[in-house]
């Protein structure tokens, strides 16, 4: 629940992986300000939550106090000399929401405090705070980012594994029977792609930067831990641009498959009216109403010109063929 300040919860982390609820205003901000690990959560929703900030950590630059509370964010690292502004983003794995509408998560980072703020449930938030109260969570500054950065990537995976299992199933269903429903549905597997980069392929420089940074609450086994996630993230773009540009080449395909069908289809008729117009041209000039029209006066004469039209036709199919027209 979020009190007063804005706070959702707050820990202190005892270094053994362990970590101790806190309660009250006072209190959170004691164990804040000492030189012991502790993370407070919070509700960037709050109107309280800036003023804490702003109140409990002054010596924050301004700067860093608005991005941790802005509206909207992109994945971005801005490192200071005694600790680090981390901003990235999660899949949105929330209740009727599109996992392409990620989830952000701000954070300032140092080595006795973790600020941690968001505007909609993470679950890998959740996953860390279950770990510290099961004994078996984060022990310091470093393990916590490279946890929260490991279940962040995590929970990627699978989506962009579904969403290529349903480009899959498009380009399956555009092979065997095209139709001009599929456009829409391709199209919505491409954008997804596209709003899916436009997060994760900055955050491929947040790690890469964090990886390499001089922050002395990352150890070398955490910056082991972070290139891991880099090659994970790496992988994920990649697999986004190829999920878009298959996308883009399966819609083309449709669009040819249609427009073949479719010549097709004009093509039938085409033949179909070549074979009829000089059948259409001799029962026209016979039809006429004046004298002097053959067979006017014989039984047989309407029989003779069906027999006629028939070898004419069969006579333009031959010639078709011929001529290979079809």
């Amino acid at each position: 629940m979020v009190n007063d300040s804005g706070i959702i919860h707050a820990f202190t982390i005892d270094g053994k992986g362990s970590g101790s609820s806190l309660s009250g205003i006072d209190n959170i901000a004691e164990h804040i300000e000492n030189e012991h690990l502790a993370w407070a959560h919070f509700d960037a929703n709050d109107a309280n939550t800036k003023t804490w900030l702003e109140k409990e950590l002054d010596f924050l630059d301004e700067i860093i106090v608005q991005a941790l509370v802005a509206d909207e964010t992109r994945p971005r690292i801005l490192q200071f000399e005694h600790g680090t502004l981390l901003i990235l983003r999660g899949v949105n794995l929330n209740q009727d929401a599109r996992p392409e509408d990620m989830v952000s998560i701000r954070l300032w980072i140092d080595q006795y405090r973790i600020i941690s703020v968001r505007r909609r449930k993470l679950r890998a938030i959740s996953d860390i705070r279950e770990k510290l109260e099961a004994g078996t969570g984060p022990k310091n500054s470093g393990e916590f980012i490279t946890l929260l950065i490991n279940r962040l990537f995590g929970r990627m995976e699978p989506v962009f594994s579904d969403l290529d299992e349903k480009l899959d199933d498009a380009e399956e269903k555009v092979m065997e029977q095209p139709d001009t429903e599929l456009r829409q549905e391709i199209t919505a597997i491409r954008k997804q792609a596209i709003l899916f980069r436009r997060y994760i392929a900055p955050q491929r420089d947040v790690i890469a930067a964090l990886r390499t940074s001089d922050q002395p609450w990352l150890s070398v086994i955490d910056k082991r831990h972070l290139q891991e996630s880099l090659d994970q993230i790496i992988r994920y773009v990649e697999d986004i641009d190829a999920i878009r540009e298959r996308a883009q080449i399966t819609k083309d395909e449709l669009a040819n498959a249609l427009s073949d069908k479719m010549n097709k289809n004009l093509y039938m008729l085409s033949v179909v009216a070549a074979i009829f117009l000089p059948l259409g041209f001799l029962t026209g000039l016979l039809g006429v109403n004046v004298g002097g029209i053959p067979g006017s006066d014989m039984g047989s004469a309407f029989l003779i010109f069906c027999g006629m039209l028939v070898v004419v036709v069969i006579g333009q199919i031959a010639l078709f063929k011929h001529l290979k027209w079809f």
